[in-house]
């Protein structure tokens, strides 16, 4: 399967964390969601981020090791629909800039806020759940 993704993600508690070469950012506890994509193998890739061992390779994966995946939501598609995704998450949250988006010119493509208001964007764009 090939299209994008979005996990949503808690973290517990504030905290500092080095996000690979991006450097230290303060993150705010509460609800994250992050937007991916992937046109050679979706399952993995998402199977991936759930795993607790892996290298760390990209920024999610500093992320993941102090915060929690709580859901995950697909679009299967043949092209990348990341960066409308984004846009549309952009407009009712808050981005954590240069996080997650060094292969396109989106300024982040990872946000925190409400799950509610998460929620409410996934479902406008017709995502669904994966199962996990």
């Amino acid at each position: 399967m090939k299209g994008s993704y979005t996990l949503l993600i808690e973290l517990k508690k504030d905290q500092d964390i080095q996000i690979g070469k991006l450097g230290k950012i303060s993150f705010k506890k509460g609800c994250y969601v992050y937007v991916g994509s992937a046109l050679n193998g979706l399952e993995q890739r998402i199977n991936r981020h759930l795993r607790k061992s892996k290298k760390m390779y990209w920024h999610i994966d500093y992320l993941l090791q102090h915060a929690k995946v709580i859901d995950v939501f697909c679009k299967e598609s043949n092209t990348k629909e990341e960066c409308m995704i984004v846009k549309s998450l952009d407009e009712k949250l808050s981005s954590i800039h240069g996080f997650g988006c060094s292969d396109c010119s989106c300024s982040s493509h990872l946000f925190h806020g409400f799950k509610d208001d998460i929620s409410s964007v996934i479902f406008e764009l017709n995502m669904c759940r994966y199962l996990f």
